[in-house]
């Protein structure tokens, strides 16, 4: 099912130095945020009417309230800037849909620039290229792009350390995409470790890593252990990560427990 809130449309595009050294992107989810792209449910639901001819086929839980989302949107993003965060808007586009808020899923951010995605449901196949030209515009370099037959959806990544970044293997990131990505990010230093996500409840459900894991800090992750692999799962272990586990019933309720936003070390 597709989530309708607007949180996890954060997908950022960090365009800061950091304590890595890095010129364009920082290669981590929990350091403190800076700068970050989104799009605004104006433009991306743009209205009532909008919604209503796209929400079902879509695959949402059900029709999201335009005026409710602008209202939270705008509380989401007075909490980012009273955090010091700059944020960078994406503007609408005619090709877009509602999908389109969920900025993060379109690109993946290196030290190198944005790795553009292939996006594994099709109605999405034209968001990578949009963002790819607002990034530039902002002076923000495109390093590469997956290819398709290659998939690779942008919530299905996860920066474990500043030199890992895991990847889900699932029905939106296939093998190929994956291998892309392997390619583009193996001669910055980056080891491109894969998690086989499970069926869940099917193809046409949505189904990421950032589903089921968020990091948090350096040594601290949020979890749903009975949907990570075992392999996996005692990786994260051995190499000393604290997992705080999401409880099933928080899971199950729709709110995507996993799936939060860290905007410093322990965060969210």
């Amino acid at each position: 099912r597709e989530q309708a809130a607007g949180e996890d449309a954060v997908a950022v595009g960090m365009a800061k130095p950091g304590a890595t050294g890095a010129r364009f992107g920082l290669q981590s989810e929990y350091r403190p945020l800076k700068r970050v792209l989104l799009r605004h449910p104006r433009d991306a639901f743009r209205s009532q009417s909008s919604i209503s001819r796209q929400w079902r086929q879509l695959n949402y839980i059900q029709e999201p309230n335009f005026s409710l989302a602008l209202e939270e949107y705008e509380q989401f993003t007075g909490l980012l800037e009273r955090l010091g965060a700059k944020i960078e808007y994406l503007e609408s586009e005619d090709d877009l849909g509602l999908d389109s808020l969920y900025v993060r899923d379109a690109s993946v951010v290196s030290s190198a620039g944005a790795i553009l995605c292939t996006m594994g449901k099709q109605a999405r196949s034209a968001e990578p290229r949009a963002q790819g030209v607002a990034l530039e515009n902002l002076g923000f370099p495109v390093h590469s792009a997956i290819e398709f037959p290659g998939t690779v959806e942008g919530g299905d990544t996860a920066w474990l350390d500043h030199k890992t970044l895991a990847v889900g293997r699932s029905y939106r990131t296939n093998a190929e995409g994956i291998y892309q990505l392997r390619s583009a990010l193996e001669p910055l230093g980056v080891e491109v470790l894969v998690v086989d996500l499970p069926h869940f409840r099917g193809q046409d459900d949505v189904f990421h890593l950032m589903s089921v894991l968020s990091p948090l800090d350096e040594d601290l992750l949020l979890v749903y252990s009975p949907l990570l692999p075992v392999s996996f799962r005692e990786r994260l272990l051995s190499d000393g990560f604290q997992l705080v586990e999401v409880p099933e019933e928080e899971f199950y309720a729709e709110t995507q427990g996993c799936n939060v936003l860290a905007v410093g070390p322990r965060v969210v």
